[in-house]
């Protein structure tokens, strides 16, 4: 599971606070006050409308579409649903992510730098045509960026 430092940092103030003595309840008004990546990307209908169009772009590029071929209509919908959990769950979303973990999942498809780089390029014009803010975009993709290690290569 991968979240931004502010997401992470915030889930676990949080997580304390739940279940510290009474007098940490209640977080500090600094970390109450910072929305969740997941809030501020719109949550779970925003998040599903850009895996929507990141997959389409995906799916149809000429070189990522290999990726997508010979997928039955339910295996389709469920890549698309592990990646909106993910996502979702990544963000600090309250999804639960019950994919494979990103090493495993991407094992023996053959990507290369060159798609990673492709790939990459197709999520930031999804968030570019959903006009997500420069902050919340970065966090995105430096979220994203952590995973390649174990997506490209295997």
């Amino acid at each position: 599971m991968i979240r931004s430092k502010s997401a992470t940092l915030t889930l676990l103030l949080m997580s304390f606070a739940a279940i510290a003595p009474a007098y940490f309840a209640t977080p500090t008004v600094a970390v109450a006050q910072q929305a969740s990546l997941y809030k501020r990307l719109g949550g779970y209908d925003a998040i599903a409308a850009v895996t929507d169009d990141f997959i389409g772009r995906l799916a149809t590029d000429p070189q990522l579409g290999r990726f997508f071929k010979g997928l039955s209509t339910d295996s389709q919908k469920r890549v698309r649903q592990h990646v909106v959990d993910f996502l979702c769950n990544a963000t600090g979303g309250p999804c639960l992510y019950l994919g494979r973990d990103m090493k495993t999942a991407h094992t023996g498809l053959g990507i290369t730098e060159d798609d990673w780089t492709n790939s990459v390029k197709a999520l930031t014009a999804t968030l570019d045509k959903f006009k997500v803010p420069e902050k919340e975009k970065s966090e995105v993709l430096g979220a994203v960026s952590s995973l390649k290690g174990d997506i490209v290569g295997h």
